[in-house]
């Protein structure tokens, strides 16, 4: 709530996700800036936000997730699926899976190959290393007392360790650490957690500093559109239960879009920045052409290869009532057992194809199964090792439908709609064939569920990973960083042709990164943070 009658702020951040959390937390260690934190979606506390199997509970529940559908997609047959975003303080990190992977080092030299000065991985490394508390100390590659805590897994079974040997046998040796520089390898993944308990950004970064005076945070504040005075940002308008509100940005000030890579590319658009046609066709006045916002969608489609397997796993602790009685009591007493992981204990970062100079696909393996995540385990025992490809060529839009803020856009993802990512797709399939073919791990198979043992050829595979392939959660892209014509924002983050106005989250990405997207994010708020304030300095 609004603490003071103030309506002029130095900073207006739209959106308490990943970045939000983090931008708040910055931008008020100087007191004399005033920052208004706006959130759609209401407090988070709702007690399985911070249970970390609690994303079961948390997923397609319209309390914490926008449940965001695409629309039918040619490269998926047509279908429709779910796209799961954060709708609570936190944002998605809130409901994620708690994985903690920063990609390769070569992604972020390629954004800087791209034009963009300053996000080298030598120049973006120090700000993951600013906020992280990693439990296994401070060395060349982590850092130690920062808000957000990185801890190891608590829960390991013997098919977790057969897996890791059995990628051993294809060549890919066991890691100790994904983040280290050089990302192949098997092994445990890290958790965002402290103590047993889901370590979201709004825990990290917003719950520490929530008494700043110079602090004002509103939830379930719907962001209707940035307002204009000229071609300069001054201020924002939000609806909260259908009653309007407005606030002012002193001058100097900036107004600052972290709504996420649907968020903020509708704001923009229903703000009238985005494509000339987009905009005509729906009667919003046009500000500032960008033909680029929403363009250049940008996801990791998951394809989830189901086992039937000899020996027990989550589906018989799930589906027995004294089991997850049991399994609760274990976590309450010591914060350990299952309900203390994240989505996946094993990955696995390898290469479809032997002369490839990187990683190029990433499996998360879970000792459970499920039609998808957050709905009832299968009635078997069953294990899940998804696969995604790393750097897709496919690239999607959002589109926002109508003028009315309250209306979800339109989500064309275009998965599988390049000749290499269908290729991808398929030689990952024939990867995880392998993986479960090698001595470690065949012992424990019973049965290939899905796509299941008569899926045999090219084509069959390629049609089966388009009529099982999920999102895993990671869009990006669509205000992308960059010079081109296609660019929404520069390498300091200002949107093009908008004066005091970024964007900061996922969605500055010109490319996606090569894992798991929440600790990127954080890591772009960081940088972006200590950018607004060199700026603000020099004006």
């Amino acid at each position: 709530m609004i603490k003071t009658s103030l309506s002029e702020y130095d900073y207006i951040i739209a959106g308490a996700g990943s970045a939000g959390c983090v931008l708040a937390n910055r931008l008020t260690l100087n007191s004399s800036k005033r920052v208004l934190l706006l959130e759609a979606g209401g407090r988070d506390w709702y007690p399985w936000i911070h249970i970390p199997v609690g994303y079961f509970k948390t997923l397609h529940n319209p309390m914490t997730d926008w449940s965001y559908k695409t629309e039918p997609d040619p490269g998926l047959n047509n279908r429709t699926i779910d796209w799961p975003r954060g709708k609570t303080l936190g944002g998605s990190s809130s409901i994620n899976g708690l994985l903690y992977i920063r990609g390769q080092r070569e992604d972020y030299d390629h954004w800087r190959q791209l034009g963009n000065a300053g996000w080298s991985y030598d120049d973006i490394l120090p700000y993951f290393m600013k906020s992280e508390d990693q439990e296994n100390g401070m060395d060349q590659y982590h850092g130690v007392g920062g808000g957000l805590s990185v801890q190891n897994m608590r829960a390991k079974r013997d098919i977790c360790e057969a897996l890791i040997n059995a990628a051993g046998e294809l060549g890919v040796s066991r890691s100790a650490d994904f983040n280290a520089g050089d990302q192949e390898g098997a092994g445990y993944f890290q958790q965002t957690a402290r103590n047993g308990l889901r370590c979201s950004a709004a825990k990290a970064f917003l719950h520490p500093i929530k008494h700043r005076k110079n602090l004002d945070t509103v939830t379930n504040a719907l962001v209707e559109r940035v307002i204009l005075t000229g071609s300069r940002a001054s201020g924002i308008a939000i609806s909260i239960k259908g009653r309007q509100q407005q606030f002012n940005i002193k001058t100097g000030g900036e107004v600052i879009l972290s709504a996420g890579a649907i968020g903020s590319p509708q704001i923009l658009q229903l703000s009238g920045i985005g494509p000339r046609e987009l905009l005509q066709r729906l009667n919003i006045q046009i500000i500032k052409e960008l033909p680029g916002v929403g363009q250049n969608l940008q996801d990791h489609l998951q394809i989830r290869t189901v086992y039937e397997v000899n020996v027990p796993t989550l589906n018989r602790e799930i589906n027995n009532p004294l089991r997850r009685a049991i399994m609760g009591a274990q976590y309450l007493l010591n914060r350990t057992g299952p309900v203390s992981m994240g989505a996946s204990q094993v990955c696995i970062f390898a290469k479809s194809q032997p002369d490839l100079e990187t990683p190029d696909i990433q499996y998360h393996f879970q000792p459970l199964s499920a039609d998808k995540p957050g709905i009832t385990m299968h009635p078997f025992q069953g294990v899940t090792l998804s696969v995604c490809q790393l750097r897709p060529e496919s690239r999607g839009r959002i589109e926002i439908k109508s003028a009315d803020p309250s209306a979800y856009p339109a989500i064309y993802p275009n998965y599988l709609s390049t000749s290499r990512d269908c290729q991808t797709a398929v030689d990952a399939l024939k990867y995880t064939r392998q993986l479960v073919e090698t001595k470690s791990f065949k012992r424990f198979i019973i049965r290939e569920h899905q796509p299941g043992p008569e899926v045999k050829t090219d084509e069959e595979l390629l049609q089966s990973a388009r009529n099982i392939g999920q999102t895993i959660y990671h869009p990006t892209s669509t205000c992308k960083m960059g010079s081109d014509k296609g660019s929404v924002v520069n390498e300091r983050l200002r949107v093009y042709g908008v004066e005091c106005l970024r964007v900061v989250d996922a969605s500055i990405m010109p490319t996606i990164v090569s894992g798991n997207t929440n600790a990127p994010t954080i890591m772009i708020a960081e940088k972006a943070a200590d950018m607004i304030i060199e700026d603000s300095n020099k004006a």
